[in-house]
């Protein structure tokens, strides 16, 4: 049973049934214990009340409003919504806002801007990396953490030295180290080339 459900039920049972979603909103705000967090998120300390209960990536894109970083799948299994904590990838619809209040955040916004872009972001658009776009910006803070991976020499499945301490980044290597984002459009060509720009010391 979904939060608004739950809050309609306890609304209905106090007699609110019928009253405005003001007075709905307000029943369930009385009913949850909300939890004032701060998160520091692209350089930026955020304060607010929330529920507990909200994965990070609704706190980004519902509280924050940084729409950039996108709603897929909801379940870890697509990548799109992929963002930098103290540097290392993670998918920020499977973890918890209130884990996190000590952590530094970057979202794709965090990443650069329009007049400076990050290197991934300009190979992204020199490689033609995207089609629609959905996917692009997880994609590109997956790709900033993976290269941070390769190079403090963290091998993968696909690395045939696990004992080098530099992993050679080979098209195989790319693709096993960015299986967790995917892209519908299949910009899989692309992506890859932009990745291998960037670590041969490309754009920017």
């Amino acid at each position: 049973m979904s939060e608004l459900d739950t809050g309609a039920m306890w609304a209905a049972s106090s007699g609110l049934a019928g009253g405005t979603s003001t007075e709905v909103e307000r029943s369930q705000q009385e009913v949850l214990q909300l939890s004032a967090i701060t998160l520091s998120v692209n350089g930026r300390a955020r304060r607010f009340e929330m529920d507990p209960r909200t994965s990070l990536l609704d706190a980004l894109r519902e509280h924050l409003r940084l729409s950039g970083t996108k709603k897929g799948c909801d379940h870890g299994q697509c990548g799109a919504c992929t963002v930098l904590i103290n540097g290392r990838r993670i998918n920020s619809c499977l973890t918890l806002a209130v884990m996190h209040e000590d952590d530094e955040i970057v979202t794709i916004e965090g990443l650069g801007a329009p007049g400076a872009l990050h290197p991934l972001q300009a190979a992204f658009v020199e490689c033609d990396g995207f089609q629609c776009g959905y996917c692009t910006p997880g994609q590109i803070c997956s790709a900033v953490g993976m290269l941070a991976e390769v190079k403090a020499g963290w091998p993968s499945h696909a690395t045939a030295d696990v004992a080098s301490p530099h992993p050679a980044l080979s098209e195989a290597e790319i693709r096993e180290r960015m299986s967790g984002n995917i892209c519908r459009c299949a910009a899989y060509p692309n992506i890859i080339a932009a990745i291998r720009d960037v670590a041969a010391g490309g754009p920017g």
